[in-house]
């Protein structure tokens, strides 16, 4: 289905042209025609037609044609094509899989200007999935989460160990976040004081706060010194 490195395993902050490019040159033949229509299909029947349209059963044989490493970045093409509004967005992420829910976080950036499709970054900011808490902390999530949300979304990747890395605009958000700061070294603390290592990224973005980081007066087997 698929040849070479995945370059478009991450479609959220790849202009749209690129991500068809790219992915286009790591299908192999059969999937690429597969796409190619799948896409015509979209772009000549947008929007919402009957109990379901073609483009979303597209959407739900994206991972078995071009394979799990681009299903993603084929999803994303085909809600674009489509013209997905924000009520079709929200019904494609209450009513598909996990793979498909991601694939419409990562189509917020290139599909909806305002912040009327916050709901579905909230959303799976509530799960345990991680890599829909990754996908929620795009650049859509980066425009348009509110500071409260934005940290302990933050905090939530320490917690499960999403890298952040994958935090869309990390190192501007979290500049001069001074309450940002204050969550971290209580988080450092605790984990300190439990016993337990504190997360090289924490460290990372409380330096991009640009806060000292607090001396701990507990050892690491809880106790005060």
């Amino acid at each position: 289905m698929t040849h070479g490195s995945s370059l478009d395993a991450q479609p959220t902050g790849t202009p749209l042209g690129d991500l068809r490019a790219g992915l286009g040159a790591r299908l192999d033949p059969a999937a690429r025609t597969w796409l190619d229509r799948a896409l015509r299909e979209a772009e000549a029947n947008p929007g919402t037609h009957g109990p379901i349209s073609v483009w979303e059963l597209r959407l739900a044989e994206a991972g078995r044609r071009c394979g799990p490493d681009h299903a993603d970045a084929a999803r994303v093409l085909i809600l674009d094509a489509a013209r997905a509004d924000t009520a079709a967005l929200h019904r494609v992420y209450s009513q598909g899989t996990a793979a498909e829910r991601r694939a419409v976080l990562h189509a917020l950036a290139h599909l909806v200007a305002g912040p009327e499709a916050l709901p579905l970054v909230e959303d799976a900011l509530r799960t345990n999935d991680t890599r829909l808490v990754a996908a929620a902390l795009g650049p859509y999530g980066a425009r348009h989460l509110t500071p409260h949300a934005w940290r302990h979304a933050v905090l939530k990747c320490l917690f499960t160990e999403v890298p952040l890395s994958e935090v869309a605009d990390l190192a501007r958000r979290a500049r001069g976040d001074t309450e940002l700061a204050r969550m971290l070294d209580d988080y450092a603390a605790e984990r300190t004081a439990a016993g337990r290592p504190v997360p090289a990224d924490l460290h990372h973005v409380l330096a991009l706060t640009g806060a000292a980081p607090k001396e701990s007066t507990a050892d690491p087997h809880g106790k005060e010194s």
